[in-house]
Protein backbone atom coordinates (compact mmCIF):
# COMPACT_ATOMS: atom_id res chain seq x y z
CA UNK A 1 0.00 0.00 0.00
CA UNK A 2 1.31 3.92 -0.68
CA UNK A 3 3.14 4.77 1.94
CA UNK A 4 1.07 8.50 2.19
CA UNK A 5 -1.94 6.79 2.14
CA UNK A 6 -0.81 4.28 5.22
CA UNK A 7 0.07 7.91 7.20
CA UNK A 8 -3.55 9.08 6.03
CA UNK A 9 -5.47 5.90 6.98
CA UNK A 10 -3.67 6.35 10.80
CA UNK A 11 -4.52 10.21 10.42
CA UNK A 12 -8.28 9.63 10.15
CA UNK A 13 -8.49 6.36 11.88
CA UNK A 14 -7.02 8.63 15.43
CA UNK A 15 -9.17 11.24 14.86
CA UNK A 16 -12.10 8.96 14.86
CA UNK A 17 -10.85 6.97 18.04
CA UNK A 18 -11.27 8.02 21.80
CA UNK A 19 -9.87 10.98 22.17
CA UNK A 20 -7.17 11.31 24.77
CA UNK A 21 -8.37 15.43 25.83
CA UNK A 22 -12.58 15.99 26.38
CA UNK A 23 -13.16 19.29 25.99
CA UNK A 24 -13.75 21.32 29.32
CA UNK A 25 -14.70 24.53 30.32
CA UNK A 26 -12.42 24.11 33.47
CA UNK A 27 -9.29 23.90 31.13
CA UNK A 28 -10.52 26.99 28.94
CA UNK A 29 -10.99 29.04 31.98
CA UNK A 30 -7.71 27.94 33.34
CA UNK A 31 -5.48 29.27 30.08
CA UNK A 32 -7.40 32.20 29.71
CA UNK A 33 -6.87 33.19 33.27
CA UNK A 34 -3.35 32.14 32.69
CA UNK A 35 -2.83 34.24 29.73
CA UNK A 36 -3.83 37.27 31.12
CA UNK A 37 -1.47 36.53 33.85
CA UNK A 38 1.46 36.21 31.77
CA UNK A 39 0.85 39.64 29.89
CA UNK A 40 1.14 41.29 32.98
CA UNK A 41 4.68 39.72 33.61
CA UNK A 42 6.87 42.77 32.11
CA UNK A 43 9.41 41.10 29.62
CA UNK A 44 9.44 43.91 27.34
CA UNK A 45 12.84 43.68 24.82
CA UNK A 46 14.90 45.75 25.56
CA UNK A 47 15.74 44.97 28.46
CA UNK A 48 14.24 41.62 28.27
CA UNK A 49 13.95 40.61 32.23
CA UNK A 50 12.80 37.37 30.41
CA UNK A 51 13.91 35.30 34.20
CA UNK A 52 10.69 36.77 35.24
CA UNK A 53 9.10 34.66 32.87
CA UNK A 54 10.92 31.86 34.22
CA UNK A 55 10.02 32.35 37.48
CA UNK A 56 6.39 32.39 35.82
CA UNK A 57 6.51 28.93 34.00
CA UNK A 58 8.77 27.55 37.08
CA UNK A 59 6.08 28.44 39.97
CA UNK A 60 3.70 26.64 37.90
CA UNK A 61 5.64 23.06 36.55
CA UNK A 62 6.72 23.10 40.29
CA UNK A 63 3.02 22.97 41.07
CA UNK A 64 2.61 19.81 38.50
CA UNK A 65 5.51 18.47 39.44
CA UNK A 66 7.28 18.13 36.19
CA UNK A 67 10.97 18.99 36.57
CA UNK A 68 12.43 21.55 34.73
CA UNK A 69 16.23 23.36 33.94
CA UNK A 70 16.62 27.00 33.65
CA UNK A 71 19.85 29.28 32.75
CA UNK A 72 20.41 32.43 32.43
CA UNK A 73 22.48 34.17 29.45
CA UNK A 74 23.47 37.26 30.73
CA UNK A 75 22.15 38.87 33.85
CA UNK A 76 18.11 38.65 33.94
CA UNK A 77 17.94 36.86 30.37
CA UNK A 78 16.31 33.72 31.72
CA UNK A 79 15.37 30.73 29.68
CA UNK A 80 13.95 27.41 30.73
CA UNK A 81 13.49 24.16 29.35
CA UNK A 82 10.75 21.08 30.44
CA UNK A 83 10.47 17.32 29.22
CA UNK A 84 8.13 14.73 29.30
CA UNK A 85 10.02 11.34 28.42
CA UNK A 86 8.37 9.12 25.68
CA UNK A 87 9.71 6.13 22.95
CA UNK A 88 12.35 6.02 21.01
CA UNK A 89 10.65 7.93 18.07
CA UNK A 90 12.34 11.91 17.57
CA UNK A 91 11.50 13.99 19.87
CA UNK A 92 9.25 17.09 19.55
CA UNK A 93 9.56 20.56 20.68
CA UNK A 94 7.64 23.25 21.74
CA UNK A 95 9.33 26.20 20.96
CA UNK A 96 8.37 30.14 22.07
CA UNK A 97 9.84 33.44 23.24
CA UNK A 98 8.79 35.25 26.37
CA UNK A 99 10.12 38.22 25.64
CA UNK A 100 7.77 40.99 23.99
CA UNK A 101 8.57 44.60 22.37
CA UNK A 102 7.85 48.20 23.52
CA UNK A 103 4.56 49.74 23.65
CA UNK A 104 3.75 53.20 24.17
CA UNK A 105 0.75 53.34 26.73
CA UNK A 106 -0.41 56.54 25.07
CA UNK A 107 -1.97 54.98 22.65
CA UNK A 108 -3.70 51.91 23.65
CA UNK A 109 -7.13 51.79 25.26
CA UNK A 110 -5.86 49.87 28.17
CA UNK A 111 -2.50 49.16 29.63
CA UNK A 112 -0.56 47.33 27.53
CA UNK A 113 0.65 44.70 30.81
CA UNK A 114 -2.86 44.82 31.83
CA UNK A 115 -4.29 41.29 30.56
CA UNK A 116 -7.65 43.19 30.50
CA UNK A 117 -10.42 41.23 28.91
CA UNK A 118 -12.75 43.70 26.73
CA UNK A 119 -15.34 43.32 24.57
CA UNK A 120 -14.32 39.35 24.83
CA UNK A 121 -11.04 40.01 24.06
CA UNK A 122 -7.52 39.65 25.78
CA UNK A 123 -5.58 42.87 25.30
CA UNK A 124 -1.60 43.38 26.25
CA UNK A 125 1.61 43.54 24.70
CA UNK A 126 2.38 39.95 23.35
CA UNK A 127 -1.27 38.78 23.10
CA UNK A 128 -0.23 38.05 19.79
CA UNK A 129 3.83 37.63 19.62
CA UNK A 130 3.82 35.40 21.27
CA UNK A 131 2.77 35.04 25.03
CA UNK A 132 -0.80 33.55 23.53
CA UNK A 133 1.13 30.93 21.88
CA UNK A 134 3.20 30.58 24.05
CA UNK A 135 0.50 29.43 26.99
CA UNK A 136 -1.20 27.34 24.58
CA UNK A 137 1.85 25.44 24.08
CA UNK A 138 2.05 25.38 27.81
CA UNK A 139 -1.29 24.43 28.97
CA UNK A 140 -0.93 21.72 26.00
CA UNK A 141 1.88 20.41 27.61
CA UNK A 142 0.50 19.97 30.86
CA UNK A 143 -2.22 18.78 29.52
CA UNK A 144 0.15 15.42 27.65
CA UNK A 145 1.62 15.59 31.63
CA UNK A 146 -1.68 15.03 33.32
CA UNK A 147 -3.37 12.18 31.24
CA UNK A 148 -0.31 9.59 32.39
CA UNK A 149 -1.20 8.16 28.76
CA UNK A 150 2.69 6.86 27.33
CA UNK A 151 3.99 9.22 24.43
CA UNK A 152 5.92 7.56 21.94
CA UNK A 153 8.44 10.34 21.53
CA UNK A 154 9.75 13.09 24.03
CA UNK A 155 7.89 16.43 24.42
CA UNK A 156 9.67 19.40 25.23
CA UNK A 157 8.34 22.42 26.29
CA UNK A 158 11.08 25.46 25.94
CA UNK A 159 10.96 29.18 26.60
CA UNK A 160 13.44 31.34 25.45
CA UNK A 161 14.85 35.19 25.46
CA UNK A 162 15.76 37.61 23.05
CA UNK A 163 13.60 36.58 20.10
CA UNK A 164 12.80 40.40 19.49
CA UNK A 165 16.28 41.03 19.20
CA UNK A 166 17.67 38.11 17.05
CA UNK A 167 17.23 35.30 19.60
CA UNK A 168 21.13 35.69 20.56
CA UNK A 169 20.73 35.39 24.01
CA UNK A 170 17.86 32.83 23.33
CA UNK A 171 17.14 29.84 21.37
CA UNK A 172 20.93 31.23 19.74
CA UNK A 173 22.04 30.67 22.91
CA UNK A 174 20.69 27.38 23.97
CA UNK A 175 21.75 25.83 21.00
CA UNK A 176 25.69 26.83 21.27
CA UNK A 177 25.79 26.61 24.80
CA UNK A 178 23.46 23.77 25.99
CA UNK A 179 23.05 21.58 22.66
CA UNK A 180 22.15 18.47 24.50
CA UNK A 181 19.22 19.94 25.23
CA UNK A 182 18.28 19.12 21.29
CA UNK A 183 19.57 16.16 20.99
CA UNK A 184 17.65 13.36 19.24
CA UNK A 185 14.90 16.17 17.92
CA UNK A 186 13.42 15.60 14.47
CA UNK A 187 10.39 18.23 14.57
CA UNK A 188 9.63 21.98 16.34
CA UNK A 189 6.62 24.07 16.50
CA UNK A 190 7.04 27.94 16.26
CA UNK A 191 5.55 31.50 16.34
CA UNK A 192 5.62 32.53 12.29
CA UNK A 193 2.14 31.29 11.23
CA UNK A 194 -2.09 31.19 12.33
CA UNK A 195 -5.13 30.54 10.62
CA UNK A 196 -6.63 33.93 9.07
CA UNK A 197 -10.08 34.73 9.29
CA UNK A 198 -11.33 36.97 6.10
CA UNK A 199 -15.12 36.81 5.73
CA UNK A 200 -15.92 33.38 5.67
CA UNK A 201 -12.64 32.72 4.44
CA UNK A 202 -9.77 31.15 6.67
CA UNK A 203 -6.54 29.95 5.94
CA UNK A 204 -4.31 28.91 8.25
CA UNK A 205 -0.59 29.39 7.04
CA UNK A 206 2.35 26.83 8.42
CA UNK A 207 5.72 28.78 8.06
CA UNK A 208 8.31 26.87 6.67
CA UNK A 209 10.75 28.90 5.71
CA UNK A 210 11.63 32.63 5.86
CA UNK A 211 13.01 35.61 4.00
CA UNK A 212 16.99 36.12 5.80
CA UNK A 213 17.45 39.17 7.52
CA UNK A 214 20.79 41.07 6.60
CA UNK A 215 20.65 44.18 9.07
CA UNK A 216 23.67 46.68 7.54
CA UNK A 217 25.19 49.79 8.94
CA UNK A 218 26.39 52.33 6.71
CA UNK A 219 29.05 54.48 8.65
CA UNK A 220 29.83 57.94 6.42
CA UNK A 221 33.27 59.93 6.56
CA UNK A 222 33.75 63.58 6.60
CA UNK A 223 35.11 66.63 7.59
CA UNK A 224 33.81 68.05 10.79
CA UNK A 225 33.09 71.35 11.18
CA UNK A 226 31.34 74.54 12.42
CA UNK A 227 27.48 74.22 12.07
CA UNK A 228 27.45 77.67 11.26
CA UNK A 229 30.20 77.00 8.39
CA UNK A 230 28.51 74.18 6.33
CA UNK A 231 31.58 72.78 3.67
CA UNK A 232 30.34 71.61 0.47
CA UNK A 233 29.98 67.80 1.67
CA UNK A 234 29.97 66.39 5.22
CA UNK A 235 29.42 63.02 6.58
CA UNK A 236 25.44 63.68 6.85
CA UNK A 237 25.42 64.80 3.13
CA UNK A 238 27.08 61.43 2.07
CA UNK A 239 24.84 59.73 4.22
CA UNK A 240 21.76 61.19 3.12
CA UNK A 241 22.90 60.81 -0.59
CA UNK A 242 23.46 57.28 -0.14
CA UNK A 243 19.89 56.93 1.85
CA UNK A 244 18.00 58.13 -1.33
CA UNK A 245 19.78 56.32 -4.11
CA UNK A 246 18.81 53.32 -2.01
CA UNK A 247 15.22 54.36 -0.90
CA UNK A 248 14.54 55.06 -5.01
CA UNK A 249 16.25 51.49 -6.03
CA UNK A 250 13.63 49.15 -6.28
CA UNK A 251 14.88 45.11 -6.58
CA UNK A 252 13.79 43.32 -9.22
CA UNK A 253 11.04 40.94 -8.68
CA UNK A 254 12.11 37.62 -8.24
CA UNK A 255 9.69 34.12 -7.52
CA UNK A 256 11.16 31.15 -5.37
CA UNK A 257 9.90 27.98 -5.75
CA UNK A 258 8.36 28.28 -2.02
CA UNK A 259 6.82 31.79 -2.67
CA UNK A 260 5.58 30.62 -6.02
CA UNK A 261 3.79 27.17 -3.68
CA UNK A 262 2.22 29.89 -1.75
CA UNK A 263 0.40 32.02 -3.93
CA UNK A 264 -1.08 29.24 -5.89
CA UNK A 265 -2.34 28.20 -2.33
CA UNK A 266 -3.54 31.89 -1.58
CA UNK A 267 -5.20 31.85 -5.21
CA UNK A 268 -7.96 29.31 -4.64
CA UNK A 269 -9.58 31.84 -2.23
CA UNK A 270 -9.01 34.61 -4.77
CA UNK A 271 -11.44 36.38 -7.02
CA UNK A 272 -10.44 37.04 -11.15
CA UNK A 273 -8.48 38.42 -12.07
CA UNK A 274 -6.41 38.09 -8.94
CA UNK A 275 -7.15 34.11 -8.87
CA UNK A 276 -5.37 34.11 -12.25
CA UNK A 277 -2.28 36.54 -11.26
CA UNK A 278 -1.45 34.39 -8.32
CA UNK A 279 -1.68 30.66 -10.29
CA UNK A 280 1.15 32.08 -13.08
CA UNK A 281 2.55 34.87 -10.30
CA UNK A 282 5.89 34.09 -12.14
CA UNK A 283 4.56 35.99 -14.63
CA UNK A 284 2.14 38.52 -13.16
CA UNK A 285 5.55 39.86 -10.97
CA UNK A 286 6.66 41.29 -14.52
CA UNK A 287 3.61 43.71 -14.43
CA UNK A 288 4.80 46.93 -12.65
CA UNK A 289 1.15 47.83 -12.25
CA UNK A 290 0.41 44.15 -10.37
CA UNK A 291 3.00 44.74 -8.23
CA UNK A 292 1.76 48.56 -7.28
CA UNK A 293 -1.46 47.35 -6.31
CA UNK A 294 -0.54 44.73 -4.50
CA UNK A 295 1.89 46.16 -2.41
CA UNK A 296 -1.13 48.22 -1.80
CA UNK A 297 -3.57 45.34 -1.24
CA UNK A 298 -0.82 43.58 1.08
CA UNK A 299 2.32 45.03 2.00
CA UNK A 300 3.23 41.07 3.03
CA UNK A 301 2.74 39.60 -0.14
CA UNK A 302 4.59 42.17 -2.15
CA UNK A 303 7.55 41.75 -0.24
CA UNK A 304 7.23 38.28 -0.72
CA UNK A 305 8.25 38.99 -4.32
CA UNK A 306 11.92 40.28 -4.04
CA UNK A 307 14.78 41.56 -1.82
CA UNK A 308 14.15 44.43 0.39
CA UNK A 309 15.77 47.35 2.39
CA UNK A 310 14.10 49.77 4.90
CA UNK A 311 16.10 52.58 6.54
CA UNK A 312 15.41 52.48 10.38
CA UNK A 313 18.01 54.07 12.10
CA UNK A 314 19.67 57.34 11.66
CA UNK A 315 22.50 58.79 13.54
CA UNK A 316 24.76 61.55 13.55
CA UNK A 317 26.25 64.83 15.65
CA UNK A 318 25.24 64.86 19.44
CA UNK A 319 25.25 68.54 19.39
CA UNK A 320 22.82 70.73 17.08
CA UNK A 321 25.96 73.60 15.88
CA UNK A 322 28.48 70.32 15.31
CA UNK A 323 28.45 69.09 12.01
CA UNK A 324 30.15 65.61 12.83
CA UNK A 325 32.95 63.38 11.51
CA UNK A 326 31.21 60.39 10.75
CA UNK A 327 27.28 59.71 10.58
CA UNK A 328 25.69 56.48 10.27
CA UNK A 329 22.42 54.41 9.43
CA UNK A 330 21.07 51.40 10.35
CA UNK A 331 19.23 49.51 7.35
CA UNK A 332 17.09 46.23 7.64
CA UNK A 333 17.63 43.88 4.10
CA UNK A 334 15.70 40.94 3.94
CA UNK A 335 16.02 38.60 1.47
CA UNK A 336 15.32 35.79 -0.35
CA UNK A 337 16.25 32.66 0.37
CA UNK A 338 18.40 32.06 -2.30
CA UNK A 339 20.19 35.45 -2.53
CA UNK A 340 23.87 35.32 -1.69
CA UNK A 341 24.51 37.70 1.32
CA UNK A 342 28.30 38.70 -0.66
CA UNK A 343 26.72 39.60 -3.73
CA UNK A 344 23.84 41.26 -2.51
CA UNK A 345 26.22 43.44 -0.48
CA UNK A 346 28.61 44.12 -3.29
CA UNK A 347 25.26 45.51 -4.89
CA UNK A 348 24.57 48.04 -2.52
CA UNK A 349 28.08 48.75 -2.21
CA UNK A 350 27.90 49.55 -6.11
CA UNK A 351 24.41 51.39 -5.35
CA UNK A 352 25.79 53.72 -2.20
CA UNK A 353 28.53 54.50 -4.54
CA UNK A 354 30.70 56.28 -2.74
CA UNK A 355 34.25 55.26 -1.64
CA UNK A 356 33.86 57.59 1.87
CA UNK A 357 30.86 55.04 3.21
CA UNK A 358 31.33 51.47 4.33
CA UNK A 359 28.72 48.98 4.57
CA UNK A 360 29.21 46.89 8.06
CA UNK A 361 26.92 43.64 8.73
CA UNK A 362 25.01 43.78 12.07
CA UNK A 363 23.33 40.17 11.53
CA UNK A 364 22.68 37.76 9.09
CA UNK A 365 21.06 34.11 9.27
CA UNK A 366 21.43 31.57 6.58
CA UNK A 367 18.61 29.97 4.95
CA UNK A 368 16.81 26.72 4.90
CA UNK A 369 13.63 25.41 4.36
CA UNK A 370 11.69 22.65 6.09
CA UNK A 371 10.13 20.48 4.42
CA UNK A 372 6.55 19.06 3.89
CA UNK A 373 6.34 15.46 3.73
CA UNK A 374 6.24 14.85 7.71
CA UNK A 375 3.61 13.30 10.30
CA UNK A 376 3.41 16.89 12.11
CA UNK A 377 2.55 18.61 8.93
CA UNK A 378 0.14 16.20 7.64
CA UNK A 379 -2.10 16.45 11.31
CA UNK A 380 -1.85 20.35 11.21
CA UNK A 381 -3.69 19.88 7.78
CA UNK A 382 -5.90 17.17 8.46
CA UNK A 383 -7.13 19.09 12.15
CA UNK A 384 -7.43 22.56 10.42
CA UNK A 385 -9.58 20.92 7.80
CA UNK A 386 -11.34 18.82 9.99
CA UNK A 387 -12.52 21.70 12.03
CA UNK A 388 -12.70 24.26 8.92
CA UNK A 389 -13.62 22.04 5.72
CA UNK A 390 -13.47 24.63 2.81
CA UNK A 391 -10.06 26.40 4.60
CA UNK A 392 -6.58 26.25 2.63
CA UNK A 393 -3.85 24.92 4.91
CA UNK A 394 -0.48 26.42 2.72
CA UNK A 395 3.04 25.94 3.30
CA UNK A 396 4.29 30.06 3.89
CA UNK A 397 7.31 32.00 3.60
CA UNK A 398 7.15 34.92 6.17
CA UNK A 399 8.63 38.31 5.93
CA UNK A 400 10.10 38.27 9.48
CA UNK A 401 12.36 36.25 11.32
CA UNK A 402 11.68 33.41 13.99
CA UNK A 403 14.08 31.31 16.18
CA UNK A 404 13.09 28.70 13.69
CA UNK A 405 15.87 29.29 11.46
CA UNK A 406 18.63 28.17 14.67
CA UNK A 407 16.93 24.73 14.42
CA UNK A 408 16.45 24.27 10.63
CA UNK A 409 20.37 24.66 10.55
CA UNK A 410 20.35 21.92 12.81
CA UNK A 411 18.65 19.63 10.41
CA UNK A 412 15.36 20.07 12.75
CA UNK A 413 11.95 20.13 10.68
CA UNK A 414 10.31 23.36 12.21
CA UNK A 415 6.83 24.77 11.44
CA UNK A 416 5.52 28.22 12.36
CA UNK A 417 2.06 27.27 13.64
CA UNK A 418 -0.40 29.09 15.46
CA UNK A 419 -3.27 26.83 16.26
CA UNK A 420 -5.94 30.11 16.89
CA UNK A 421 -7.78 31.89 13.62
CA UNK A 422 -7.60 35.52 14.06
CA UNK A 423 -9.97 38.09 12.29
CA UNK A 424 -8.16 40.48 10.16
CA UNK A 425 -8.58 43.19 11.41
CA UNK A 426 -7.01 41.75 14.39
CA UNK A 427 -3.99 40.58 13.07
CA UNK A 428 -2.60 44.29 12.13
CA UNK A 429 -2.02 44.91 16.14
CA UNK A 430 1.01 42.81 16.36
CA UNK A 431 3.75 44.93 17.62
CA UNK A 432 1.31 47.81 16.96
CA UNK A 433 -1.17 49.23 19.25
CA UNK A 434 -4.04 47.96 21.31
CA UNK A 435 -2.53 44.55 20.57
CA UNK A 436 -4.92 41.65 21.57
CA UNK A 437 -6.46 38.20 20.76
CA UNK A 438 -10.18 36.79 21.06
CA UNK A 439 -10.66 34.94 24.44
CA UNK A 440 -12.65 32.31 21.94
CA UNK A 441 -9.34 31.78 19.92
CA UNK A 442 -7.55 31.35 22.67
CA UNK A 443 -9.71 28.18 23.76
CA UNK A 444 -10.27 27.38 20.34
CA UNK A 445 -6.80 26.97 19.58
CA UNK A 446 -6.10 25.13 22.63
CA UNK A 447 -8.42 22.60 21.37
CA UNK A 448 -6.69 22.32 17.71
CA UNK A 449 -3.33 22.22 19.38
CA UNK A 450 -4.02 19.34 21.58
CA UNK A 451 -5.50 17.61 18.67
CA UNK A 452 -2.62 18.19 16.11
CA UNK A 453 -0.25 16.72 19.21
CA UNK A 454 -2.75 13.78 19.98
CA UNK A 455 -1.91 12.24 16.32
CA UNK A 456 2.37 12.66 16.71
CA UNK A 457 3.07 11.87 20.39
CA UNK A 458 0.47 9.07 21.16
Amino acid sequence: MNQRLVSFLTIVLALTASPAFSQNESLENETVARLQQYLRVDTINPPGNESRAVEFFAKLLEAEGIPYQTAESAPGRGNLWARLEGGDEPALVLLNHTDVVPADESYWRVGPLSGEIRDGEIYGRGALDMKSTGMLQFQAFLALHRTGKPLRRDVLFVATADEEAGGFLGAGWLVEHRPEIFEGVGLLLNEGGNGSRDGESVTFGVEVTQKVPLWLRLVAAGEPSHGSTPHATSSVSRLLAALSRIEEREFEPRIVPAVATYFRGLAKTEPEPRRNRFLYIEQAVQDPEFLRQLQLDSPFLHALTRNTCSITRLEGSNKINVVPPEATAEIDCRLLPDQDQVDFIERLEKIVDDPHIEILTIMAFTPAVSRTDTELYRAIGTVCQKDFPNAQVIPMVSTGFTDSHFFRDLGIVSYGFDPTVIPAEIEGTIHGNDERIPVEAVKEGLWRLLEVLELVVY
